[in-house]
């Protein structure tokens, strides 16, 4: 079997590739990137079963060429091109996935269902991390609940490394910056409602080695999902909020308008803010673990449920803690991404994702395995109290 990474080479593609081409499901693993040294790169750190080829998404013909004979689509590139790769995917009828959409995004890939469903393919819109895990756990933690009436999804970070930098981007800083400047979307009472970004600051209790760290609402794609798959348990109140080191510097960025697209004019030349920042932070190699350094960060996220189960409320907490990879010198988000993407791809073709058209990875991936693939990856996850029993395993 073959499975295809896009954006094989970048922060969190790599890890998929890596993943993918250290277990049994894929005789084959293409890492494909923009860069293709980055790819080759890529494929040097993951073994023999591992290509690299360079490729631009926006070259249909040639991401066509790519996708031939592919079982599954791993997208790791930036989200404002998955609507052009879900394209590709559904004409070579390769099932597909990626690691989030910031909502929007999100929202208008969900829209592609009909045309999936008529393909007979099934294509999973955030199955990473946060989004992703996160869904995953958030679903079954509700599993046995008679109603559910709240749920906010807290992540935190913080960063133990011995001699790193003050900062550096372990996730996609566009992606970072997108958030620190688009309104926050909170589902209310039905109906979603915009809070500025950044705003709804509370101190939380994450489990350690996280500890009491602030968090902020910002745009995510949990919120764009979970109110629809839990409408039937009553849910009506659903947001995000995220915190940790360096999140208030990139605040303070998007708010120099380091973010903008908007062309500014640097002694007659053009100059993109955003592409300048993204160029300056890779030249000062502030993307991803710094070379030399053992990287000891640690990731956990907390959704808190509220809700009742035989007549009696109930508040429950579904809880991951992700370390970093320093054997394979990846930071916590690094992995875990990376991690969930490669686990998506191999229940995809063992065939335990039965569900087709555009499915949120909280209604077709089946918590046990998911999670056990997850625990053999050092990636604890937990829900209290109590734990819903798990479905029995799938027949047939």
């Amino acid at each position: 079997m073959k499975a295809v990474v896009l954006g094989g080479g970048g922060l969190t593609g790599r890890c998929a590739v890596r993943d993918l081409a250290t277990g049994g499901r894929f005789d084959a693993v293409v890492a494909a990137d923009l860069d293709e040294e980055l790819a080759r790169a890529a494929a040097r750190a993951a073994g023999s079963r591992v290509t690299a080829e360079g490729v631009d998404v926006r070259d249909r013909a040639a991401l066509a060429r790519l996708l031939d004979g592919a079982d599954v689509l791993v997208n790791a590139v930036q989200y404002g091109f998955n609507l052009a790769v879900m394209e590709a995917a559904l004409a070579a009828r390769v099932p597909y996935l990626d690691f989030g959409g910031l909502f929007h995004m999100t929202r208008k890939q969900l829209a592609q269902d009909a045309a999936w469903r008529t393909a007979g393919r099934i294509a999973i819109p955030g199955l990473g991390q946060v989004p992703g895990i996160s869904n995953v756990l958030a679903m079954q933690a509700a599993a046995d609940l008679d109603r559910v009436d709240s749920m906010v999804i807290r992540d935190g970070w913080r960063d133990l490394t011995v001699g790193g930098p003050e900062i550096s981007f372990t996730w996609s800083p566009s992606t970072f910056l997108d958030e620190m400047v688009l309104p926050a979307q909170v589902f209310e009472d039905g109906a979603y409602r915009e809070y500025p970004p950044m705003s709804g600051s509370e101190e939380f209790d994450f489990a350690p080695p996280i500890g009491r760290t602030r968090v902020y609402r910002t745009l995510h794609s949990e919120p764009a999902t979970l109110p629809d798959s839990l409408r039937a348990k009553g849910l009506h109140h659903c947001e995000w909020k995220e915190g940790g080191p360096g999140i208030e510097v990139l605040r303070t960025m998007a708010l120099l308008g380091l973010a903008s697209e908007r062309p500014v004019d640097v002694r007659g030349a053009a100059v993109v803010p955003r592409e300048f920042t993204l160029a300056l932070l890779k030249r000062e190699k502030l993307l991803g673990a710094p070379e030399g350094i053992t990287v000891n960060d640690w990731e956990v996220f907390d959704v808190e449920l509220h809700g009742a189960k035989d007549g009696r409320a109930v508040e429950r907490h579904a809880i991951a803690r992700f370390p970093p990879r320093p054997d394979w010198h990846l930071t916590a988000t690094e992995y875990a991404v990376g991690v969930a993407g490669a686990v998506g791809a191999e229940l995809i073709a063992a065939g335990e994702v039965r569900e087709v058209g555009v499915v949120p990875p909280e209604r077709c991936i089946p918590a046990g395995p998911f999670r056990a693939a997850l625990a053999r990856r050092g990636i604890e996850t937990t829900i209290v109290p109590p734990e819903p029993p798990l479905p029995p395993p799938r027949t047939g």
